[in-house]
């Protein structure tokens, strides 16, 4: 049996040649189709699908000078508040017909300086990274190549960069005020890094400043981190009536280990959390806590960005709402406390 050769892949001068057009022309159709007449588009695309052909994305860059993409340098995947930032960021992105690439930086400002220079390299037209933390280097690329970059999850209008966000200290403040309303005055927080998260940085130092007299316990940032953190506090020798927590996880932690431990939530003491997670509002009982705007952040940063990339419109910082969410969990301390 005689061997067939490969069929080859049509490129683009083959379509030029079926529509009997320039190179150029073809270029013009699938970068700026209202700048061609009506019928020589019509013969393009014609061409383009009975020799079924469609163009990369390199060879639309390449052709336009445009990536169409934005980066984006988030900490962790793993935590459900980035999932939905990127999730709305993704969508909105794509309704300014932009892609979005992601990559993590584990908090660690020194590999967000370096992704972001490889995000540069592959063509990236602007970033999206969170929170305040910044190396030097970063502020360099930024300065020297001029391109567009929005933070994410905190608000401060003086800072380098357009921030749009919440103000963190704000919404730890909020919690707390909730609890002291409440009568409560032996409260312990439990709260993830430090060194790691600059928002739950923010926070911490905005309890740490208030006038009332709170017991900090450092802990990690799963439901089991949280359980061992509760464990912790209730062992003290003054025991407290309230857990203020800085993540939804973690109060989900406290909720789990009070349950196991035959505590009352809120008769004997009472639970809040930092985010409003999907899920708070059918924990049981229902998760007290502090709304942080996640989704409309992402599609308000998206906008940002997108303006930038696209009109070189600069924008200006955003403050974004946050809000209590009075549920199940907390209520005032027991009579004897």
């Amino acid at each position: 049996m005689q061997n067939r050769a490969p069929h080859r892949r049509a490129n683009l001068r083959d379509v030029a040649a079926a529509a009997e057009v320039s190179v150029a022309t073809v270029s013009r159709v699938l970068n700026a189709p209202g700048s061609v007449a009506r019928d020589t588009r019509l013969r393009v695309e014609d061409a383009m699908a009975r020799l079924h052909w469609t163009p990369s994305a390199a060879a639309r860059a390449i052709n336009s000078g445009r990536s169409r993409f934005v980066g984006a340098l988030v900490p962790t995947l793993d935590h459900d508040i980035f999932a939905r930032l990127l999730a709305e960021l993704e969508s909105r992105l794509a309704e300014h017909r932009l892609s979005l690439v992601v990559a993590t930086t584990r908090g660690d400002p020194q590999t967000e300086a370096r992704k972001a220079q490889g995000l540069l390299d592959i063509g990236a037209e602007g970033l999206l990274v969170s929170g305040a933390a910044r190396a030097p280097e970063f502020h360099a690329l930024i300065e020297r190549t001029r391109l567009p970059a929005v933070a994410t999850s905190w608000y401060d209008p003086g800072y380098a960069l357009p921030t749009v966000g919440y103000d963190n200290r704000a919404a730890a403040l909020m919690a707390l005020r909730h609890l002291t309303d409440l009568g409560h005055r032996r409260i312990a927080v439990l709260h993830g890094p430090l060194a790691t998260n600059d928002r739950t940085a923010l926070r911490v130092t905005a309890l740490e400043e208030s006038d009332h007299d709170l017991v900090f316990h450092a802990t990690g940032m799963t439901i089991a981190d949280g359980r061992a953190a509760t464990r912790a506090a209730l062992a003290a020798p003054v025991r407290p009536t309230a857990l203020l927590c800085l993540s939804d996880v973690q109060a989900t932690g406290a909720l789990q280990e009070c349950l196991h431990a035959g505590i009352r939530v809120p008769e004997a003491l009472s639970v809040i959390g930092t985010d409003d997670l999907p899920g708070s509002a059918h924990l049981y009982p229902a998760l007290t806590t502090v709304h942080l705007p996640v989704g409309r952040m992402g599609r308000v940063a998206a906008d940002a960005i997108a303006g930038w990339v696209e009109a070189q419109r600069r924008p200006e910082a955003q403050l974004l709402d946050t809000a209590l969410m009075a549920r199940d969990s907390t209520a005032a301390p027991p009579s004897e406390a």
